[in-house]
Order: structure tokens, then sequence, then C-alpha cells
């Protein structure tokens, strides 16, 4: 007789299952003070390059917008934007480098201030704007090389009319490269920061020596500029009110400290003090801070000076792509075509920084609140979820960078003026004065430009705001969903506890009566003990043993269990706090089978009370209706009603 060969089909289907979630990081389900042990780490200058791609891109269009949005003002507004980077930005996101070492951000900074579901209701919200912030990074992106490759000369004939199916191609081959691995990604960013940076420094110093060989273009410059605004002090008005219009050249410092687990640190670092990360963490955001100022500085000024006003209008030559403008004007085209394919291509790739941000962050939070499936602790899963979310972006959006990039500086923003604020609380919380003020000062500066973008583009928050209603509704569904697990993730009993259950194992069944306390007093138990052997038939003879569980925070999912045995009054009573009652009390009771090898039987009583209000209660406070729930997550924690602990309810 032949054994039937294997479906190849289940074969297949187990082979991708495995391949999906080969990378499931349990490490993430320890919480957020740990670091997910990721793979390929780096040294910090190469990790920089993976979150500069995101910020040194900004390059192909910042340029650009800075002179259509502030005109011949547009390099004294880029000063303004430079001293909020270096004074501004850059000190707070050191401080969050300190503070949150692990690459929760600031986002966990503001979690520890605010407790329960004030802080889970705030951290969906900032991870709305983290959607916004960097899935908008992506499709943007994308979108804007989708742009530069149908304007090169080349390839504007076959491309022509494609701007949606290129930029398609783009995200969905920047997919690829994350589902092949971090490594990878980090390899390709380092060639592709230094290149682009290489052929932009060639490009800004042929510019430069174009102004010092026609002087008269500066001194034309400077006789317009007071033309327009005599008074100095009017210039510097100007500037401040454009500047916020700017905010994308503030991009990627989110994603610095997002990306944190990816550096490689001391030998001799910690999970609780990993110092060689924060060190590299912070060098790594003061050595892009510094690059990107000087290229946002110099790119200003020569693109502002060398290129007519009229070309950075929507459909001129320069409108999106001033340095590739002056590229192919000073340097001929076969050096500006080769100038495009290096903007191109880090312009699709600067989601890679993105991609790396939304991969750290939302295994940190949704699935440790029960909000998103435990599948999201597994990187190609998600990265298959975060590509199809920017493929339906762009076709919304139609692969327009003009539509997009208002809620672009909308996530930007609001995520550094999230982190002024953490800051600002904790050096509060410190008792630090100066840095209190400085931080507070930076507050108040971030938030009027937060105020002002969204002002002036209120489509930026509509679109924000979708994204935190998508995050908020699917997340509580899946908590709802999810509510039937364990959500225990280990049982602990004291010598006290393991003594009563081992006498208790010793005389026959082990008898356990639910008690929600009260007033703990010898009454409580004498009346309580008497009902569940009247209701449920008891033998005098058996001994019952008493479980009491306490809910520490109903808005944490899951945690460890510490089972403490007491005796009051004669009563023998084992105590649990946990994240919620039925839950607690199902891990309990299997791990009471575990230890002395007997089912144990637990009895309640019926809730009085409509049920409606009694799953909310069970929701919002881990409470509500016990013993059918108690039922439900046995049923599912343990398969074989042969070894499942009974419940008992009169």
């Amino acid at each position: 007789m032949t054994e039937r060969p294997a479906d190849p089909g289940a074969a297949r289907g187990r082979g991708l299952r495995s391949w999906l979630l080969e990378d499931l990081n349990p490490e993430n389900q320890a919480g957020p003070g740990a670091s997910p042990k990721l793979p390929h780490r780096r040294s910090w200058w190469r990790v920089m390059c993976l979150t500069g791609l995101d910020y040194f891109s900004t390059l192909g269009y910042q340029p650009g917008i800075a002179a259509l949005a502030a005109g011949l003002v547009a390099p004294v507004a880029t000063v303004v934007l430079v001293a909020l980077t270096l004074f501004g930005a850059l000190p707070v996101y050191r401080r969050v480098a300190r503070e949150s070492p692990h690459g929760q951000g600031s986002i966990a900074m503001l979690e520890r201030i605010l407790p329960r579901w004030s802080g889970k209701l705030l951290v969906l919200a900032l991870l709305g704007f983290a959607a916004t912030d960097f899935i908008i990074t992506i499709t943007l992106s994308a979108a804007d090389a989708a742009a530069h490759m149908l304007e090169n000369p080349y390839l504007s004939a076959p491309l022509h009319g494609h701007q949606v199916t290129v930029t398609l191609v783009l995200i969905g081959t920047l997919g690829a490269v994350f589902l092949k691995g971090f490594r990878e990604a980090i390899g390709i960013a380092v060639i592709l920061v230094g290149v682009y940076l290489t052929l932009n420094l060639v490009v800004i110093l042929v510019a430069l020596q174009q102004l010092l060989s026609h002087p008269h273009v500066v001194a034309d410059w400077r006789t317009q500029l007071f033309t327009q605004h005599p008074d100095p002090l009017g210039i510097a008005v100007v500037a401040l009110l454009v500047f916020p219009r700017l905010a994308l050249g503030l991009s990627g410092f989110e994603t610095g400290v997002a990306v944190m687990p990816l550096i490689k640190g001391r030998p001799t670092d910690t999970e609780d003090r990993p110092l060689g990360r924060i060190q590299g963490a912070r060098r790594l955001l003061t050595t892009a801070a510094v690059i990107m100022s000087l290229f946002l500085i110099t790119s200003s000024i020569t693109t502002t000076l060398l290129i007519p006003a009229e070309e950075f209008q929507p459909g001129g030559s320069a409108n999106g792509r001033a340095l590739a403008f002056l590229a192919h004007a000073h340097l001929g085209e076969v050096f500006g075509s080769v100038y495009d394919v290096s903007t191109v291509l880090i312009l699709w790739f600067a989601g890679a920084s993105a991609m790396a941000g939304l991969l750290n962050l939302i295994p940190r939070y949704l699935p440790r609140y029960g909000m998103a499936p435990n599948w999201t602790r597994a990187v190609r899963p998600l990265v298959l979820v975060l590509t199809g979310v920017s493929f339906l972006v762009t076709i919304v959006f139609r692969a327009s960078v003009d539509a997009q990039g208002g809620a672009y500086a909308t996530g930007v923003l609001v995520l550094i003026t999230s982190a002024a604020l953490a800051v600002t609380l904790a050096a509060h919380r410190q008792r630090q004065r100066l840095p209190r003020l400085m931080f507070g000062v930076i507050t108040l500066v971030l938030v009027y430009t937060t105020i002002d973008n969204i002002i002036e583009r209120p489509d930026g928050v509509k679109i924000a705001s979708l994204f935190i209603v998508a995050i908020i509704g699917t997340s509580l569904l899946s908590r709802v969903l999810r509510s039937t697990e364990l959500r225990v993730t280990g049982v602990r009993t004291d010598e006290v506890a393991d003594r009563f259950l081992a006498e208790a194992a010793a005389r026959g069944d082990i008898n356990i009566i639910a008690n929600e306390p009260h007033e703990r007093d010898e009454k409580e138990y004498r009346i309580k003990e008497a009902e569940e052997r009247a209701h449920n038939r008891i033998p005098r003879t058996e001994p019952v043993l008493f479980l009491e569980v306490t809910v520490a925070d109903p808005s944490e999912f899951e945690s460890p269990l510490t089972v403490a045995g007491e005796e009051r009054f004669g009563h023998r009573i084992l105590r649990v706090q946990g994240t919620s009652v039925p839950n607690a009390i199902a891990a309990t009771l299997l791990h009471i089978r575990d230890v002395t090898g007997r089912r144990p039987h637990v009895y309640f009583d019926w809730t009085e009370g409509n049920p409606v209000v009694a799953l909310l209660r069970y929701f919002l406070l881990g409470e509500g209706e016990v013993a059918p729930v108690t039922r439900e997550v046995l049923r599912h924690a343990e398969p074989d009603p042969g070894r499942r602990p009974r419940v008992h309810v009169a």
C-alpha cells in the first residue's frame, strides 16, 4: 500500500505562512521597555543614511517650495528654518534619544506621563499622525520621483501620462526590498545617499561659482529684495510668516529616533542603559541636521538667484526640481540625466526610512494594546499591509505631489511638536528649570508653526484625521475580537500559594470560589462560602480556596500574573492582580491544573444587570459578566474539554 502524497497546495500554504512569519519577534511582546532584537545592526552613520533618505531627499523639492512660497525672501526664510532645525528640533530629539532609547520616540514619553486610557488614546492619535507622516513620505517621495522621470528629456515621451503607474511600480519595488530584509535596505541607503549628496555638492559648487563669476546677479537680487521690502525688519517678518510652508525641511527627526534599535552600540550596552546606542543616535541626529542645514541654505541661495521666478510656478521647468534644473542648465544634459537618476532613486527609496519607522512603531504599541493581531509583530506581513495602504493613497491622490504636501507637513509638525511637549514635561518632572524654559519656548514656536500650517493647508489635518479614525476604529475592533485571548504573559506563585495548592490537591478536587473583594472581613468570606456550598452542593468536607482578582490598569491588554497566598479569618485566599478579571482567573486556573495535575473547579454567581453594560465594563474596566467570559477564555485557551478547568455558575 502506497502512502498518499501530501497536498502540494497545503504545503505551499504552510511554506508561505512560515516565510511571512519567519521573523515574528517575541521580544516585541515584552512591552515598551525593551528593544526588538533586530538583525543586522549597523554603525550610526550607516543608519543615518537610512533615516537620511527621507531628510536629504527633500532637497529634490524643498528649494523650489521655498522659492515659490517666499519669492526673493526664500534664502532668509530658509535661514529661519535652519535656525529652528539646529536650535529647536535638534536639541529636542537629542533629548528624546536619551529618554527613549529603544526606538519608541516621543510617543512613549507621553504615554508614560499620561496614565491608562488617556495615554492609550493619545498614543493612537499620535500614531495616526505618524502614519500620516510616514505613509505620505512613501507616496509623496515616490510621486516626486515619478515626476522627475517624466520631466527628463529622455523619458518624458515614453512615460507621458503614466504618473500613477510609475509611482505604484516604485512603491511596489520598495516593498519588495523590505520583504527581502533590513540588510539590503541599509546597504542601498548608504550608496544612494553618498552618490546623491556628492552630486548635489557638485551642482551647488558650480552654481556658487556662477554667482562669483557674475556678481551682478547677487546685486540685482539685493536691489529687487529691498525694492519689495525696504525695511530689513519687514524682510524678517515675511520670512517668519512664510517659513511654516517650508516645514517639510524638518522631516526626518522622528524617523531618526524610531530606527534607533538598528544602531550598533557598545559591547557594554544593556537594555536598561544602552549608552553606546544613545551616543550613536545623537551623532546621527546632529550630523544629519548640520549636513542638511548647509545644503538647504546654499541650495536656496543658488536656486533663488539663478532660476527665473516663472520657472518655479506650476508647470514650470523648476517646479519641484530646482536643483535638477540647475544641473541640466549648467552641467549639461548628460550630467543632468545622471543627477535625475540619482534624485529619482533617493526619492523612491526615501520611503525606506518611513517604512523602517513604522515597522518599529506599530509592533511597539498596537499588539501590546490588543489593538492589532499578533502577526503585526512580524515584518513581512506588516510590509505588505503598509505597501497596500500606500497603493491606496497614491490612487486616491492620483500621485499628486502638491495634493499630498499639506498632509505631509501636518504629520511632520505634529510629531515634532509632540516631541517638544514631551521633553518639556520630562524636564518639568525632573525639576530642570533651564531646560524646561528652553524646551517650552521651542514648543510654543512649533505650536505656532503647526497652527499656521493647518490654517494655510487644512486638507493636511483632514487627511491625518482619516488616518486617526481608521487606526482608532480598527484598534478598538481588534481589541474586542481579541478579548477572549488569555492575555497573560506568565504566572508566578509565591510560597504560600504553592502550599495552599499542594495541600488542596492532596485532599482531592481543587475547589475555587471566585470572589469580588469588598470589605474583605470575616462576614464577607463566611457568607460567600456558605452561598457557594449551598448553590453548587460543595460538600462540607471538601476545602475551598478563594480567588480574588484586582484590576490595576484595564487599558493594558496583557501582563504577567503573580499569585499571592493569604489566610484571613481561617479562609485561604489566592490574590491576583491583572488587566482583566475573567482572563486572569482563566490563566490562574490553567496554571493550577499544570502544576498540580488536577482540573480545578471554579464557582461563580451570575451578575445582575444589563448585559450591554456588563460588556462595556469588561472592555473598559476589565470587569463585568465574569463567569461566561472566563469560560469562553478557557475554551479558546484549552480546546480539549477533558483538560479544561470546570466552570460552575449558580
